[in-house]
């Protein structure tokens, strides 16, 4: 079975320095027919404002993946075992702030295209993240997966994934053991991303009895003879196969869950 979630239909808050569409519910956004899928929580398309961001904030037990499509995402973390608020889909959207305030000698980074961050919340962390482009807004996916067990130690990994390991491909990004090369995630959860463009194409073989979800960051293209655009979004339960082509412009994430 495929089911369709058009771009449109996503919840949508604009916040001034933050402009963010909700794929499923989060902060004033509630939709009770999209809590999420399987283990995903959250995907969220954020983009924000030169010299803005989210100031410093806490989160726990949440597995949390950045993953940047333009301009350059400036993270800082305590990776502390504080307990700040749990990182709830129905929480409100972190306040704008200063970079880093309050925060003493964590993790220090700058999250470019290409780039994937892993946090794990485990039992708490506070961090912050702004726009490291001076210049104009840095555009990114802000994606929450369920972690396979509650208070884990807080950790943090970061690597980088070319453009040519992903063209007419689908690349591993995240796994819950690391394997090829990917970040580990502390969840039964993969993700895959993928450039496509023309004659390129992809097939993937599923298991019937796990949720495969495609998110079609930007482009066009077609999965399973469904076409898509930028920001649409398929389910598909009890499939054998995953078959991307047709791709104009396209990249897109394949997240592999449990039901």
């Amino acid at each position: 079975m495929i089911t369709l979630r058009k771009s449109a239909d996503r919840g949508f808050a604009d916040h001034g320095w933050l402009k963010s569409f909700h794929s499923f519910s989060f902060a004033d956004y509630h939709d009770p027919r999209h809590m999420g899928v399987g283990n995903l929580r959250v995907i969220n398309e954020d983009r924000i404002a030169a010299g803005t961001g989210f100031g410093t904030h806490g989160h726990r037990d949440m597995e949390i993946v950045s993953y940047v499509l333009d301009g350059a995402l400036a993270h800082k973390d305590d990776m502390a075992p504080k307990t700040p608020s749990a990182s709830a889909p129905q929480g409100g959207v972190p306040a704008l702030g200063r970079p880093g305030g309050g925060l003493g000698n964590g993790n220090h980074g700058v999250i470019r295209p290409g780039d994937v961050q892993r946090m794990s919340a485990g039992t708490g962390v506070r961090h912050s993240e702004f726009n490291h482009d001076s210049a104009g807004e840095t555009h990114f996916l802000q994606i929450w997966v369920l972690p396979d067990r509650a208070g884990i130690e807080p950790g943090y990994e970061q690597k980088h994934f070319s453009a040519d390991s992903k063209r007419g491909q689908l690349r591993l990004v995240a796994s819950n053991d690391g394997r090829e090369g990917s970040v580990t995630i502390h969840a039964d959860a993969a993700i895959h991303a993928g450039l496509f463009h023309g004659a390129e194409r992809a097939e993937l073989l599923l298991d019937p009895q796990r949720i495969t979800y495609v998110h079609l960051v930007r482009g066009s293209l077609r999965v399973n003879g469904q076409p898509l655009r930028g920001g649409d979004a398929l389910r598909l339960d009890q499939e054998n196969r995953l078959v991307i082509e047709g791709g104009e412009n396209a990249e897109v994430l394949v997240f592999d869950l449990i039901p």
